[in-house]
């Protein structure tokens, strides 16, 4: 009889030898889980292909797989006809659920570029790994001024990061996860994602609203960590009108900001924040 292939958890069981004091211990840990996962594309008349492969946290695959192509300016709202885990018999029981295929109603937007490969590779870490410079990302056709320019409010900002961290279920197990959140202009979460990579949990907050058939331009993002130019990329292509983040933002981040006008705020804490543009969307107080 053969055996079923097993969906990977959002952990794993690891032995460990921890030094306290001066005391040594060996025990069990938990870190967060990384495999690689592969997302093909097709439409009507275009047989499934590879488009991507990304390291990220098991977990929420459809939503990653339609975020990332969303920020490639590969999806639009209500292109997508399906999505599921690829069931090829060539697949081996471990990469059964590290394979996903987007399936579109017809020709994507643009089309898919050939990188490396044929595959646009992208690592855990923040990074580039679709579009090259600001120039390709602002001819993306999803690129657009955010469609969610409301006034948040300082205090709304500030409280930010225990909003996030109050969802981070795996971080508090394993301490070694990111985490991105939608949030209205008052604050309330819309949608909250852990992976590896913050650029996957952007991706994947992102492709929650798509995959339901509701606006992905909404007021806020707030992610953990610091903002590279990947996460400010992905959420101008959503239309997000603020992007606060735990940590500071890179140059290349700043610049791109305010070329699509989202609101970029950085040190992001209970009693502080810095704003580096569109400065004016934060109210007074």
């Amino acid at each position: 009889m053969e055996s079923l292939a097993r969906r990977s958890g959002v952990t794993a069981r690891v032995r460990v030898v921890e030094h306290v004091d001066g005391q040594v211990r060996r025990r069990e840990d938990r870190v967060a889980a990384e495999e690689p996962l592969e997302v093909r594309l097709g439409w009507p008349g275009a047989r499934a292909e590879r488009v991507a492969v990304t390291m990220r946290t098991p977990g929420h695959d459809f939503e990653l797989a339609a975020g990332l192509l969303h920020a490639e300016g590969l999806l639009e709202p209500g292109l997508v006809r399906g999505v599921a885990y690829c069931t090829d018999t060539e697949l081996t029981p471990e990469q059964e659920f590290n394979v996903v295929t987007v399936d579109l109603g017809g020709p994507p937007p643009r089309a898919p570029a050939v990188r490396q490969g044929g595959v646009t590779g992208a690592a855990s870490a923040c990074g580039v790994c679709g579009t090259q410079s600001i120039d390709d990302v602002l001819a993306l056709r999803d690129v657009r001024r955010p469609s969610a320019r409301s006034v948040v409010s300082p205090d709304v900002i500030r409280a930010l990061p225990e909003l996030l961290r109050e969802h981070q279920r795996v971080f508090a197990t394993t301490g070694g996860i990111h985490a991105a959140g939608l949030f209205d202009v008052a604050g309330a979460p819309l949608v909250v994602r852990e992976d590896i990579g913050r650029h996957n949990a952007v991706d994947k907050v992102v492709g929650a609203r798509l995959l339901a058939g509701s606006p992905t331009g909404v007021p806020i993002l707030a992610v953990s960590g610091r903002i590279g130019f990947e996460i400010v990329q992905k959420a101008a292509a959503a239309g997000i009108g603020l992007v606060a983040a735990i940590g500071a933002p890179s140059s290349l981040a700043v610049r791109l900001a305010e070329e699509t006008d989202v609101c970029l705020v950085g040190f992001l804490a209970p009693t502080r924040f810095v704003a580096y543009a569109a400065a004016d969307r934060i109210g007074v107080g």
